[in-house]
């Protein structure tokens, strides 16, 4: 078994950076989402990001993600997601 570092939290800000090029990213609350965070893998801030720009497209937002989509996305992964999708994605003590 091997066992994988914990991001630090400017790692997952640049990470919230490198999944954002290509979509525009207006989001007041990074901090928080940042903090929110924490125990993550980078698989799942990417996917997080995916989703949220889904949510944006299908709401008619275009490429524009806004909090609420970074946050019903954060919600449906490590919520409704459950047990399963947490382990996949590697979100093993973070806060929804």
């Amino acid at each position: 078994m091997f066992s994988v570092d914990l991001l630090s939290r400017g790692c997952r800000r640049r990470l919230f950076e490198l999944y954002g090029r290509g979509i525009e990213l207006r989001l007041s609350q990074l901090d928080a989402f940042v903090a929110r965070t924490k125990g993550v893998s980078a698989a799942f801030l990417r996917e997080l990001l995916r989703k949220a720009a889904l949510f944006a497209a299908d709401e008619g937002a275009g490429r524009a993600v806004e909090d609420r989509h970074v946050d019903t996305a954060l919600r449906e992964l490590a919520v409704e997601g459950g047990k399963l999708t947490q382990s996949l994605l590697g979100a093993s003590a973070m806060s929804a």
